[in-house]
């Protein structure tokens, strides 16, 4: 072997989310977020129109997802995940990068989300992306209770 191939990133793809990955998508959200979202979300995105979701995933193994909400002209962004393991590897910068092209596809205005005050490294990571800070949702989150920030991407200037 090479040495240029053994530091060779492996191949990551990004999927529409189905049901056959419910179970993964719900593991990874328990282990990642303090308030994790039930099954009955997950299900309901899979049976709603307006709502969309993406998998990553690598050698067939799920290691980051997102979901997402289009109406009318305007997008949320509901959750984006990344399997600890696969953190830093621009797993969540390529989740992103599909969600502004599926959102610019349906000519969507803005890109809203919410995101706990406390984490700067999203914050971070959402302003690199071209997101700004809107306003301050009190209370937002119930475990632990905290506000959120909420950030808008302008995709079109009126």
């Amino acid at each position: 072997m090479n040495s240029e191939t053994d530091r060779a990133e492996p191949a990551i793809t990004i999927r529409y989310l189905g049901p056959q990955d419910i179970d993964t998508v719900l593991a990874m959200e328990r282990l990642v977020f303090p308030d994790p979202w039930p099954r009955e979300a997950f299900e309901e995105q899979l049976e709603s129109p307006d709502w969309g979701g993406l998998v990553a995933e690598c050698r067939g193994e799920i290691i980051g997802y997102a979901c997402y909400l289009i109406v009318a002209q305007e997008a949320h962004l509901a959750n984006i995940a990344v399997a600890p393991a696969w953190r830093r590897k621009s797993v969540a910068n390529r989740l992103m990068q599909r969600i502004l092209d599926i959102v610019n596809e349906h000519r969507c205005e803005m890109l809203l989300l919410e995101v706990r005050i406390s984490n700067a490294a999203a914050i971070a990571f959402y302003t690199k992306f071209g997101f700004e800070q809107l306003y301050r949702r009190r209370n937002y989150y119930r475990r632990p209770i905290e506000d959120a920030q909420v950030m808008v991407r302008y995709l079109t200037r009126p």
